[in-house]
């Protein structure tokens, strides 16, 4: 990844979880590139350990955020081997599709088991290290999704609306600690699974495109590009925000 450089990122801790694929792989590529010390967290260990395994120094620990207990385990490995986290990105999430009337108690419980509650957990479990080593930043994924409704991805649309309550909450609570909490809400970004499951032809890409002010497209290196600047010294003055990268979708 070619752009900015961030000094202040340079030697630190981060912990990305959702790490071994998709958005999340750009971020630990973006965060690596900066010189961080990175650690992520993924449910997939063979594309877990391939990505550690082109990034000389990188951690890689397979955890289910959904098992909170083996997510703070899992959390508490990497700040052994790297030492207390100064940055955390919460990026695991699964955007399934269903009609409303198919959803079930479960189907719901999973969708905030995924992409809510491992936020507030993971955040929770970073926080005193975080704290006693000077500080740091914590960034939330939401998206842009709750915000134009997605009737057919209802529980997800609802868990990522409430990522934005989670930011401003922890923002004030961790604010003394000078720890900054800020959101980013990605639009449709074309990762190959977002290709193999919703724009599988070239008339969905441009049918996508025409719904933003932006034709192009945006890509996991966009929304990394965002998370560099949040969890840089540069963005020292901003906590409880939120910020969109859409390409001005519609």
């Amino acid at each position: 990844m070619t752009g900015a450089r961030y000094p202040s990122l340079n030697g630190q801790p981060v912990l990305i979880t959702g790490g071994a694929t998709g958005i999340g792989a750009d971020m630990v590529r973006a965060f690596h590139g900066q010189g961080a010390r990175v650690g992520f967290l993924d449910l997939q260990a063979e594309a877990g350990a391939a990505l550690a395994a082109d990034l000389p120094g990188a951690e890689f620990v397979q955890a289910d955020v959904t098992d909170i207990p083996a997510l703070k385990a899992a959390i508490n490995d990497i700040a052994d081997r790297l030492g207390p986290i100064r940055v955390l990105v919460n990026n695991a999430a699964s955007d399934k599709r269903e009609a409303v009337d198919n959803i079930d108690p479960a189907d719901w419980d999973l969708s905030q088991a995924i992409n809510l509650r491992p936020q507030f957990f993971a955040a929770q479990a970073v926080k005193t290290g975080m704290a006693k080593a000077g500080g740091g930043s914590i960034i939330n994924l939401s998206s842009i999704a709750w915000r134009l409704g997605h009737g057919d991805m209802t529980p997800y649309t609802t868990a990522k609306s409430a990522v934005i309550g989670l930011t401003k909450a922890l923002a004030d609570a961790f604010g003394a600690e000078k720890i900054r909490v800020n959101a980013i809400e990605p639009g449709a970004v074309l990762t190959k699974r977002q290709r193999a499951l919703w724009f599988k032809t070239d008339e969905a890409v441009a049918d996508l495109l025409s719904r933003q002010t932006l034709a192009l497209e945006i890509t996991g290196e966009d929304i990394a590009a965002m998370a560099l600047f949040l969890a840089s010294d540069e963005a020292r003055a901003i906590t409880g925000q939120s910020f969109i990268v859409d390409a001005g979708m519609a």
